[in-house]
């Protein structure tokens, strides 16, 4: 895991499209959610993610560059739906509403659907949005392809 030129743009890249579809995904909960640092925990998710997926890959192409970048956003999505759901299960189990521990397993799963839905659904209305995936989408391809320029200009 040497560190170069693509991983660290990759990184900081990541972050920033974390950062931006973390701030976009919030209006598609209830309005009385508590953030906290929802935003900065992600974009940390998505200096890792970067850092790890497209920062590592070999220089292939421009084309290729853009779709692991697209594959390194929905990686980011994935850790961060599960460490969010996680948290909140902790939570729940803390106020003891559920039975066992397979319970808990199986709503850390429901709280990550509940939770993905809301990327491209207002959660309670059900009104469709596209401005989280458009983020993710387009911004993981414009990473991608910065990331394949950094590798390609300076390694």
């Amino acid at each position: 895991m040497m560190p170069t030129a693509a991983r660290a743009v990759a990184a900081v890249a990541f972050a920033g499209v974390a950062f931006m579809a973390a701030e976009v995904y919030k209006p598609g909960l209830t309005p009385d959610t508590q953030w906290g640092r929802f935003s900065t925990i992600c974009a940390g998710i998505g200096v890792i993610c970067g850092w790890m997926i497209a920062g590592a890959r070999r220089r292939t192409g421009w084309l290729p560059a853009g779709a692991t970048g697209m594959r390194t956003a929905v990686t980011i999505v994935f850790w961060a739906l599960l460490l969010f759901s996680l948290r909140e299960m902790v939570l729940r189990s803390m106020k003891r509403l559920y039975d066992g521990v397979t319970e808990a397993v199986v709503g850390t799963f429901n709280i990550m659907l509940v939770y993905g839905e809301a990327i491209w659904r207002t959660y309670g209305t059900g009104e469709l949005r596209y401005e989280t995936l458009i983020v993710l989408l387009a911004g993981g391809f414009l990473a991608g392809v910065l990331t394949e320029w950094a590798g390609r200009q300076w390694n």
